[in-house]
């Protein structure tokens, strides 16, 4: 049985890992047989946000690793805990926290950096030559994390799209329901949430995301 890790930035859409692409990648790697581990830095959220609202709760402090653990119904380990060597790939979730907590792409666009903790635990996957899917906002990462001209897609927004170019990366054009592949890389993206209007949608792309890391791996 192949045994994947799936990396989380909290819970919930707007300051952390979006809940539906959360479970639908769990639910897709358990289907295809497969087996994971769910990890997440120990590190505070740029800030929360309440999701009634959709109003930053001022003052308010969590922890990125502690809110990831309420998807993972508290089986979660911290980044800084990674054997490589018991996975054969990664899937990236996304949600705003891929782009505030995982890296700074929602404050500063294409000047973004990623977290040193989660682009030490993602480089110990592309330097093994292991498949990472990367889902919705979170492939804005991906020129931060690879080699000249990744490709990749967040699906057709233009202003995200320039964004990821400017980064060094390749930005391909995608609907919700097509994933785009680096072969070389073994790299794949889906833009889910990015374009989905509703659950269903979003599975389409991440289901068909998840098995390409699987037959890549």
């Amino acid at each position: 049985m192949k045994k994947f890790a799936v990396l989380l930035s909290g819970a919930g859409v707007f300051d952390g890992s979006e809940l539906h692409e959360a479970v639908l990648t769990l639910l897709s790697l358990t289907q295809a047989g497969a087996s994971y581990q769910c990890f997440a830095p120990n590190i505070e959220q740029m800030h929360v946000v309440n999701h009634l609202t959709g109003e930053v709760a001022v003052g308010e402090h969590r922890n990125v690793l502690v809110e990831s653990a309420r998807i993972a119904r508290g089986d979660i380990k911290a980044t800084d805990e990674l054997d490589i060597q018991a996975f054969d790939g990664l899937v990236i979730p996304g949600g705003f926290g891929a782009a505030k907590n995982l890296c700074n792409f929602a404050v500063v666009g294409s000047e973004c950096e990623v977290a040193p903790s989660v682009k030490a635990f993602i480089s110990e996957f592309v330097e093994a030559n292991k498949p990472v899917g990367f889902i919705c906002i979170s492939p804005v990462m991906i020129p931060k994390l690879y080699g000249e001209k990744p490709k990749g897609t967040i699906g057709h927004d233009s202003d995200t799209a320039h964004a990821f170019n400017l980064m060094g990366g390749e930005h391909v054009e995608a609907n919700v329901e097509q994933i785009v592949v680096d072969e070389a890389r073994k790299l794949v993206s889906t833009p889910a949430y990015m374009l989905a209007e509703n659950i269903a949608q979003a599975h389409i792309g991440i289901d068909k995301l998840v098995k390409k890391v699987i037959e890549l791996a």
